[in-house]
């Protein structure tokens, strides 16, 4: 009875000369059969210090093959380890399916930090199995680089942030840039907030902005103003400048100061109030000619589609770590892109989820430009191993290795550990079992 080899062999006869059909099998990765594949066991490492707390997980099979994914920054490991009971015993080459199974049990914000980072190592795991990055799996890519901007330590020195931000384009080659234009860069001076006395903007930490009372007087949207003229001085009105954390001031506010900023040609204003207000999302955005854009925690596509189809946001602003990870924020970006809405996309995390975000950034057309945390942090990119540098000059390379392109360097990971969570990737059994029933019809 022949062989593999002899029966490749006489198929092939008439169209392959035989050089020509051992340079296909030595391409071919025989390492794994991918629809054998089951998923045996998570575990987790948490990193502290990059500069945030990530959670790292590892789903692995019972063929070797192993896949990383992150469970957003300051989300609990156990929004991950919850679902793994969900998981064992799964083909995790069937992403799609094994996320329908699992997405209702994450949520907005960090409560969906769980599913996404399983997402993420079942697609490290399926590239692995198939050779492929994850972009492939995704439907190629668009780009060879994915454009950053980063976060820049802030001060209430307007020429000393600018000079910040002037050393991240000419040190650094970033080609776009984003800085925050807190309440709290001016409340300090008298008349520029009005307030219920005796309070201060940390008192509305928990408070959404709508309901705080406090609002911008003439003279504070002035001062905001002003800060940012002197940082436009320094850095010029060609690169692109976004802005953040303006505070917990009403829409009002909001719509004054961003009128008074049109001139400086914000590249957009991000959050300016909580993402579920959709028509007062809107009233800002028809008010002010200047990009309106949120996202970073919003869980699943649904609610991007409708804020973009009801013309709420100029840009939608997902983070892969909870919007449903790569293949989710893929199909927003997609859907975005129909209504003419372009894709940024925020991140903090390790090397992990990074990787993560630039095979979906490269693999979404929309896309514009994608948030970086850790450019201060030098031992960062040390966390793992691969195709190095990650970064460069303004842009993260897309790697052409399986999956997410990464493996951990364990010795470096053992440093960052978090010290409340010194274990690494230490045993979980105690999720193993199932529990509940989790149909969500009848």
């Amino acid at each position: 009875m022949p062989n593999r080899r002899d029966l490749l062999k006489t198929v092939a006869l008439g169209f392959w000369a035989d050089e020509t059909l051992e340079a296909y099998q030595a391409n071919v990765n025989t390492r794994s059969a991918p629809s054998q594949l089951k998923i045996t066991d998570m575990r987790v490492a948490v990193v502290a210090g990059a500069p945030m707390t990530c959670p790292i997980i590892r789903i692995d099979t019972n063929q070797g093959i192993y896949g990383l994914g992150e469970v957003r920054d300051g989300a609990s490991k156990n929004y991950a380890l919850m679902l793994k009971s969900r998981l064992l015993g799964e083909n995790p080459c069937n992403v799609d399916k094994v996320f329908r199974k699992i997405k209702q049990f994450g949520g907005h914000a960090r409560q969906g930090g769980g599913v996404c980072g399983v997402e993420m190592a079942l697609w490290d795991i399926a590239g692995k199995a198939y050779n492929l990055p994850a972009y492939q799996m995704l439907g190629g890519k668009f780009r060879d680089k994915v454009r950053c901007h980063a976060d820049t330590t802030q001060t209430r020195d307007a020429r000393e942030f600018a000079r910040r931000l002037k050393e991240r384009v000419d040190g650094n080659g970033f080609t776009f840039l984003k800085m925050d234009l807190g309440v709290g860069l001016v409340e300090q001076q008298p008349g520029v907030v009005s307030r219920p006395l005796g309070t201060s903007s940390r008192d509305f930490g928990n408070v959404q902005h709508m309901f705080t009372g406090m609002e911008l007087t003439d003279k504070g949207v002035a001062a905001m103003v002003d800060y940012v003229a002197q940082v436009r001085d320094v850095i010029g009105l060609e690169v692109p400048l976004a802005a953040d954390h303006f505070g917990h001031i009403g829409v009002n506010s909001c719509i004054r100061l961003g009128r008074a900023l049109q001139k400086y040609n914000m590249a957009w204003l991000e959050d300016m109030i909580p993402w579920q207000y959709g028509d007062l999302m809107k009233k800002i955005s028809d008010a002010v000619d200047i990009p309106i854009l949120t996202g970073e925690d919003i869980y699943l596509k649904e609610d991007f589609i409708r804020l973009a189809r009801m013309g709420a946001v100029d840009m939608v602003h997902p983070d892969l770590a909870t919007s449903g990870g790569l293949l989710e924020t893929k199909k927003i970006g997609d859907a975005c892109m129909e209504l003419g809405v372009p894709m940024a996309m925020h991140f903090a995390g390790t090397p992990v989820s990074f990787m993560a975000n630039v095979h979906c950034a490269a693999a979404t057309e929309n896309f514009v430009a994608l948030e970086h945390h850790s450019v201060d942090v030098p031992w960062w990119e040390d966390l793992v191993q691969g195709e190095k540098p990650l970064f460069s000059k303004g842009f993260a390379n897309v790697p052409t290795a399986p999956g997410l392109g990464v493996t951990l360097n364990d010795e470096v990971v053992k440093r960052h550990l978090h010290k409340d969570h010194p274990g690494y990737f230490a045993p979980t059994t105690e999720w193993d079992a199932y529990q509940g029933n989790d149909r969500l019809w009848s």
